[in-house]
């Protein structure tokens, strides 16, 4: 029956390829979605495509057939395919979510239906899924009026704080799932680990980790996407009947608790839908009004803004003092972001090219810093509020980060001394946050503490050229830092080119062991020479000649680009109690 058509791969970072699978869907009323891999059925003679689908992660998306192949099994060929492109990647337990029509041809390949809705249907094939799931979830299961809270807590407020408070107060027991998927500005790892400590203090409140069956790209994608339609609302649908008929009865939950939602159209879609869908299985929906500050409902978005602009000031106010190291490891990994994707740059690397480098590119280094956040978060965590840090602990930390660093980027030295440098800062921001002292007096004495802290080639220069290596900046308190290139960093906001310009004045100030390794005292001399020049007649052209200069002369400035992260990191912290 098949012999005239072939399943072939349709790689969509071809234009054509593209093109024509998007056309095929069009005519089934479907739209391409974020796929890994998409497969067609085509006509061995004419090349025309007749089915279509592909998947992403453990999920098959995109499923499209012709009229002319319905019920001739050539769907079933389709997805016996996908299936085992999916199981030579590891995926054994496989999810699709599509339309109810086409549930028949899934459950002839063994799927089971988890929810459906009247324009959606979820199903899944595998030993492991949705039951190993409940099975977690009736393990914390406990006796007596149960109630339950979903949430992304991203991060966790004091709004999403208030909520869990007030719903405990009416059940014996409270269950608080956080959505699994990481689609979120912080990791699921982060925001569990939040929202655990948030909660700590009420004895009837049990976190629970979510999963790919609640409120995620398998049940729930227009979650992330934030966009109203008749797609999502058949989302909604799907994943309040898969709460309702496994989720809830797994923790013996009659009472989902919901906070008031005044500005998101989404979220509030889906409180309205919960009070429609949830009682029909017997689940009471409570919906509890937000908690506000200055006549305004605390969300996480809005802290998530004040974190992108650098106002930690404001965002530290909206969150419980559990949450503020994980805003704290943010905002050091965002600032190592920034300086990375800052471009044109003297000899290093950013979006346009590698710099003076050969063993490293935006990749690696981008790499590099998101496998170094967990341990910025590690670090924050221990150091909160402490009096006196634990340098053993820190240290030993400090050595498995740079493991893991040297791990994702093949054994390449990206960030070691950034590693430090922001470690430093980030164990002094947390320390601060609850003692308030002199930043400079604090980072010395962590750093005094530090014997032979970093090791790298600067210890030859220092003793050779009698300049101050890493860990004799961070011992002097980085006064260099606070009493210049942060006042000229704030005092210049306004210009688009302010983190430009600081590179350049940290370039000509600071005696960079990275410089004097790769060419030399007397040429890192003229460096810092050129430097202030092109800041004092600066242009974008000029830091563009320069950079083409560095890459012929095999000059790369490190040490100043890491200062430019901890310039970048200390701003977003301080900034507002020094204006």
């Amino acid at each position: 029956m098949f012999n005239n058509y072939d399943i072939v791969e349709m790689p969509l970072s071809v234009r054509r390829n593209r093109t024509i699978v998007e056309d095929f869907l069009a005519k089934s009323d479907l739209r391409l979605d974020d796929v890994d891999y998409y497969a067609a059925v085509v006509d061995r003679d004419s090349y025309k495509m007749l089915a279509g689908g592909g998947f992403k992660d453990d999920i098959i998306k995109c499923i499209a057939v012709d009229d002319s192949l319905r019920g001739t099994g050539m769907s079933q060929q389709l997805i016996s395919h996908l299936m085992s492109q999916m199981s030579s990647l590891g995926h054994n337990n496989v999810k699709v979510f599509t339309k109810p029509g086409n549930a028949d041809i899934f459950e002839s390949l063994g799927f089971k239906t988890l929810g459906e809705s009247s324009k959606a249907i979820l199903l899944e094939n595998g030993l492991e899924g949705l039951s190993a799931y409940c099975s977690y979830l009736k393990s914390l299961k406990r006796d007596g009026k149960n109630g339950l809270i979903v949430m992304n807590a991203n991060p966790f407020t004091l709004g999403h704080q208030h909520l869990v408070e007030q719903a405990a107060k009416q059940v014996e027991n409270l269950y608080v799932i956080v959505v699994g998927e990481d689609r979120s500005q912080f990791s699921s790892e982060e925001r569990l680990a939040m929202v655990v400590a948030g909660c700590a203090h009420l004895k009837n409140v049990t976190v629970c980790h979510g999963s790919s069956y609640i409120i995620s790209a398998a049940t729930f994608p227009s979650y992330f996407i934030k966009q109203a339609s008749d797609a999502a609302c058949a989302q909604i649908e799907l994943d309040l009947d898969i709460t309702a008929r496994h989720i809830a009865p797994a923790l013996g939950a009659t009472i989902r608790f919901v906070g008031s939602e005044p500005s998101d159209e989404l979220t509030s879609h889906y409180n309205e839908a919960m009070q429609r869908i949830l009682p029909e299985h017997g689940i009471e929906v409570v919906e509890l009004p937000r908690v506000e500050k200055d006549g305004k409902a605390i969300s996480a978005s809005t802290v998530r803004h004040l974190l992108s602009i650098g106002d930690f000031h404001n965002a530290k106010d909206m969150v419980p003092s559990t949450s503020l190291p994980y805003l704290v490891s943010w905002l050091a990994v965002n600032a190592l972001k920034q300086e990375l994707e800052l471009t044109p740059k003297p000899g290093l690397i950013d979006t346009h090219d590698n710099g003076a480098h050969t063993d490293m590119d935006y990749g690696i280094m981008l790499k590099s810093i998101n496998a170094l956040r967990p341990f910025f978060a590690r670090l924050a965590t221990m150091s909160f509020g402490a009096t006196t840090p634990y340098v053993s602990e820190i240290q030993q930390l400090g050595i498995e980060a740079e493991k893991m660093m040297l791990a994702a980027t093949g054994g390449v030295n990206t960030h070691r001394g950034a590693l430090f440098s922001m470690g430093l800062a980030v164990i002094a921001a947390c320390q601060m946050l609850a003692n308030h002292k002199d930043w400079s007096e604090t980072i010395a004495a962590i750093a005094k503490q530090m014997h032979g802290g970093i090791n790298t080639h600067g210890a030859t220069i220092k003793r050779e050229h009698r300049v101050a290596g890493a860990l004799e900046l961070a011992q002097n308190g980085y006064k260099i830092l606070f009493d210049g290139w942060l006042n000229f960093y704030f005092n210049n906001q306004d210009d688009e080119f302010v983190q430009h310009k600081t590179l350049l004045l940290i370039m000509s100030e600071l005696d960079d062991t990275n410089v004097i390794h790769r060419v030399g005292y007397e040429q890192a001399q003229q460096v810092k020479r050129d430097s202030r020049h092109l800041l004092e007649n600066f242009s974008i052209e000029g830091l563009e000649q320069m950079n083409e200069r560095f890459i012929a002369e095999n000059i790369s400035p490190g040490g100043a680009a890491d200062m430019l992260s901890l310039t970048i990191f200390l701003s977003s912290i301080i900034k507002k109690d020094n204006n």
